[in-house]
């Protein structure tokens, strides 16, 4: 019989040891214990998802009722501890003698001495006892499931009383948001599908094709129109970066960090006829998952490079009207939809992150042509990430300057722009923390 909470734990075990994301093991472990019941699957992604969010609390709470250690005891331990109370705490549905007895037989699952089975089972019933002691979620328990040097951080850059918000919204189910295919079906012709099967949406707040899909559980393959290609993923801090490229000529457009090709089919999808659409990637992945997302969303055809960027530059010929840097960054801003995040990061990450989007951003700078426009964007809230990497593009390439972003963005998103006209979400704000700027290639040759 299939243990729910031992496919948690060792999803939980295997990723504290690895440096690949979390949804990565809980592919490979839901997969691998071929789960046929929906609700098994539901209650492994709940507990992976909700123990590594609430980490940070759920392990103060547990300090309090055990007379060993938290940071001495062992990692299936802590696991198992953790898995328990967070059914105590939020899963309102399981009932507190199912979240313990499966807690514990999971754990006599990896033939566990019986006096550890027996630790478990006794903190756990230990906090039902004195379940009135729980201090509940609010969000000084939020701030205590992220990081301390990460806290810190925020707190220089956002103030006290913005980092809670931060660091509560981060730790709430993210709503999906997707983007409507018009080029398929007008945005309110597909909700009025998603209406007639059940399905609450609503417009999104600034992106004019941006849909919000509230308290939406299940596989996003199941939503009406998903294999016609009406719509595809995408946060609406991600859709109000493509239109920064605009105005749109009749040349070549570049996605110069293709990944999944979210921007590279929303690009393709706002350019006018005889324009072309070039996407760069080193990875064949990648590269596999953009031609299928092609296939299913259709639209003009996408030249794609299997290379990096600075390689794709060495030996490209002619310039492009326009280039987008979607860089590979901490994704800071996406912690809310990547919990895991916060956990992996340090501050020598972000210096590393730095340096590799400022050697990405020069590579993409030989590659757009006079009077073209540059784009780089992260889903990074760090200025290191950001804000730095610019200053570092402009003392080296005094041709570029800033455009301020707000003249691209519709009407209701252009408060968030900031001073230098960059654009920059933060999570508080109900979109992902997203960082853009919008810079201008001059006609002259500068000297």
């Amino acid at each position: 019989m299939i243990n729910s909470r031992a496919i948690a734990m060792n999803t939980l075990l295997a990723w504290e040891k690895s440096t690949k994301p979390l949804d990565q093991h809980l592919d490979n472990t839901v997969s691998g214990a071929s789960l046929d019941d929906p609700r098994d699957k539901q209650l492994v992604m709940a507990l992976v998802y909700g123990v590594v969010r609430w980490q940070g609390y759920l392990d103060a709470i547990i300090q309090k009722f055990s007379s060993h250690p938290v940071t001495k005891m062992k990692p299936l331990t802590l696991v198992a501890l953790r898995i328990g109370l967070f059914q105590l705490v939020f899963l309102d549905r399981v009932p507190e003698s199912a979240a313990i007895n499966e807690t514990v037989q999971a754990l006599k699952l990896s033939r566990q001495p019986k006096w550890l089975t027996g630790f478990v089972n006794g903190v756990l019933r230990a906090m039902v006892r004195q379940r009135g002691d729980l201090a509940a979620p609010d969000e000084a328990a939020a701030v205590l499931s992220h990081p301390p040097w990460l806290v810190a951080r925020w707190e220089s850059l956002f103030g006290k009383e913005r980092t809670k918000q931060i660091c509560w919204i981060n730790n709430t189910l993210p709503v999906l948001v997707v983007r409507v295919n018009t080029r398929r079906i007008p945005v309110d012709d597909w909700m009025n599908l998603l209406r007639e099967n059940g399905v609450e949406c609503e417009r999104g707040l600034f992106g004019p094709a941006a849909v919000r899909i509230n308290n939406f559980q299940g596989p996003v393959t199941t939503l009406s129109g998903y294999e016609q290609g009406m719509f595809a993923v995408q946060d609406e801090a991600a859709q109000l970066v493509t239109p920064l490229l605009a105005p749109f000529v009749g040349g070549r457009y570049l996605d110069g960090c293709a990944g999944l090709g979210g921007k590279t089919l929303h690009l393709a999808n706002l350019l006018p006829e005889g324009a072309r659409v070039v996407a760069v990637d080193p990875s064949l992945k990648r590269q596999g998952l953009l031609k299928d997302n092609l296939q299913r969303l259709g639209g003009p055809e996408i030249e794609i490079h299997g290379a990096t960027l600075q390689e794709f530059a060495e030996q490209s010929q002619g310039g492009f009207a326009g280039v987008l840097v979607d860089a590979p960054c901490s994704g800071l801003g996406v912690i809310r939809r990547q919990p895991d995040i916060r956990w992996k990061r340090s501050m020598e990450v972000l210096q590393g992150y730095k340096a590799r989007q400022l050697e990405l951003l020069k590579a993409a700078a030989l590659l757009v042509e006079r009077g073209g426009v540059l784009v780089y964007a992260t889903c990074s809230i760090d200025p290191m990430e950001n804000d730095e990497v610019i200053a570092g593009l402009l003392a080296e390439h005094p041709e570029f300057s800033v455009s301020p972003a707000q003249e691209y963005l519709p009407e209701a998103a252009r408060g968030f722009c900031d001073g230098n006209g960059f654009f920059k979400t933060t999570p508080e704000q109900g979109l992902d923390g997203f960082f853009a700027a919008r810079l201008q290639k001059t006609m002259k040759r500068v000297e």
